[in-house]
């Protein structure tokens, strides 16, 4: 498989070589104009009479709207519009230097294409499939010489988003990977390898930022709006999970975590939602439905988080111990509203208030066992969070939360006061993140580098999973999980071999 290499170029497929695409829709078109744009002579060849041509017509429009907005030339249009053709027959695609498929998330109509496909380009043509869902190990399974078959993941809108994920299935030979990979950087985008693992790397891993915030949903400690402001204000998370789901779908984000989970042959780690299950049996899809978790309907108002009232802020604090991860700075900040810091030892790192009641970050540790303690939950950074959430136990003072509260919006923050629930929002969401990136880099998913970028920029993530365990501290979160596994015994929240290795290497400790 090296006839069109441009060695110029490092591995991707040569500049002036044929990229053709099966299937036109969306998906596909994008990754036509991404192959377009790149320099390529581009095929469009669909079984449905003349989508082909309609795609063609729809490629040309964005091209026209480019050179309105000045972001590209009319020479370079034209230039782009002639090598642009749709096709009516596979025959047509023998000169093909890489055929990529996006046709429906179906196994048999895709091992039936690259059957077809086999028999058509030449031997040292590149065939990839844009499966999101499905095994491309399987969809190889069907060609004599599976090694040449390799996932090439674009994520939506294919011509603006920078991830690719270029997955190697079990036959996958590895020219043929790192052809998919050169490729795909001299599109301009940021490829990143992974195994064929259900999910892949962005849809396995970031299972949990969707199913922490329907689980505390469930559990009935805050409702939809409290926990998405938590988790974009506190959390850094552009979006929180429940506007993101109405906007993705419900249909869509429920069956992308079942079919993972059935993958992983119900694995608890990934069980799906029952309230969002519910949604989707009621066809409330979200944002095309008019309705999901949100009223999506004209004039709907979108309802408030709910937020603490102004309290009275304390004159004073003790810090006992040093504050984990990024909590270290808020005795800084704490001094910098003008609240008087006294430091003291302890073996607990916390914040004790003048009423007497302990502040400390999220832990795992349901508040029902810690009397007089307040939990506030982690933030991605708390200089620059607008918003805090507290919890404490149902039979805690109510004056002693006030005082926290006071604190924290002495500091400048919104402060949202949760039901009773171990490991709270964002802290518990960080700390399912970090495991399954753990989890996916010692099973030999992809690298811990390819994976905190995958999920950087395929989900927009404000760190990278293992980055932002171990500023938190790997340890911490092993803890974490280690209390929410002793509260929730099913294996969900066990802590992976591979987390629990970092956390030990961490700190230092040979486990006995």
């Amino acid at each position: 498989m090296t006839a069109n290499v441009d060695r110029d170029q490092g591995r991707g497929i040569a500049p002036d070589s044929t990229v053709a695409v099966v299937g036109t829709g969306t998906m596909g078109q994008g990754i036509a104009q991404v192959a377009l744009l790149a320099g390529h002579h581009v095929r469009l060849h669909d079984v449905a009479p003349g989508r082909a041509r309609t795609a063609v017509e729809a490629i040309t429009a964005r091209l026209d709207r480019l050179v309105a907005k000045g972001k590209f030339s009319a020479a370079a249009r034209d230039d782009a519009a002639a090598r642009l053709r749709p096709v009516g027959e596979l025959a047509a695609l023998a000169d093909s230097a890489l055929v990529v498929e996006a046709i429906l998330e179906d196994l048999g109509a895709k091992q039936q294409l690259f059957t077809a496909l086999e028999s058509v380009v030449a031997e040292d043509c590149l065939l990839a499939t844009n499966t999101s869902s499905l095994s491309v190990t399987a969809v190889a399974g069907a060609l004599r010489r599976p090694g040449r078959c390799v996932g090439l993941h674009f994520f939506n809108p294919a011509p603006l988003l920078p991830l690719v994920e270029v997955v190697s299935g079990f036959a996958t030979d590895r020219e043929a990977a790192d052809l998919a990979y050169g490729t795909a950087a001299a599109w301009g985008k940021t490829p990143v390898r992974c195994a064929d693992t259900p999910g892949f790397i962005v849809n396995r891993v970031a299972r949990p930022f969707y199913a922490e915030a329907f689980r505390v949903y469930e559990e009935g400690a805050a409702d939809p709006a409290t926990i998405d402001a938590v988790l974009r204000e506190s959390g850094g998370f552009r979006m929180g999970p429940f506007e993101l789901t109405d906007l993705i779908g419900q249909d869509v984000n429920e069956a992308v975590t079942r079919s993972v989970w059935e993958s992983f042959f119900h694995d608890p780690k990934f069980t799906p939602s029952l309230a969002q299950r519910r949604l989707v049996e009621s066809g409330l899809h979200g944002r095309k439905s008019g309705r999901g978790w949100y009223d999506h309907g004209e004039g709907a108002e979108r309802p408030e988080p709910h937020t603490a009232g102004p309290a009275r802020p304390p004159a004073s604090v003790v810090v006992r111990g040093a504050l984990p991860g990024p909590a270290a700075v808020l005795p800084a900040l704490i001094e910098e509203a003008g609240i008087a810091v006294r430091y003291a030892e302890g073996e607990s790192p916390v914040i004790v208030l003048p009423g007497g009641a302990q502040l400390c970050l999220a832990d795992g540790r349901p508040p029902a066992e810690q009397p007089g303690v307040v939990q506030f939950d982690l933030a991605l950074d708390y200089r620059s969070a607008s918003r805090v959430a507290v919890c404490a136990a149902a039979a805690t003072d109510p004056a002693l939360v006030e005082e926290a509260v006071g604190l924290f919006q002495a500091l400048g923050k919104s402060v949202s006061v949760i039901g009773d629930v171990p490991g709270m929002i964002v802290a518990r969401t960080v700390a399912m993140l970090a495991d399954f990136a753990a989890d996916a880099v010692a099973k030999g998913v992809a690298s811990e580098e390819d994976v905190d970028t995958a999920m950087r920029l395929g989900v927009n993530y404000p760190k990278g999973p293992l980055e932002w365990g171990a500023q938190v501290g790997h340890g911490t979160v092993r803890r974490l999980l280690a209390e929410l596994h002793r509260c929730f015994p099913t294996g969900r929240y066990a802590p992976s071999s591979g987390l629990v290795r970092r956390a030990y290497a961490a700190e230092n400790v040979v486990p006995s």
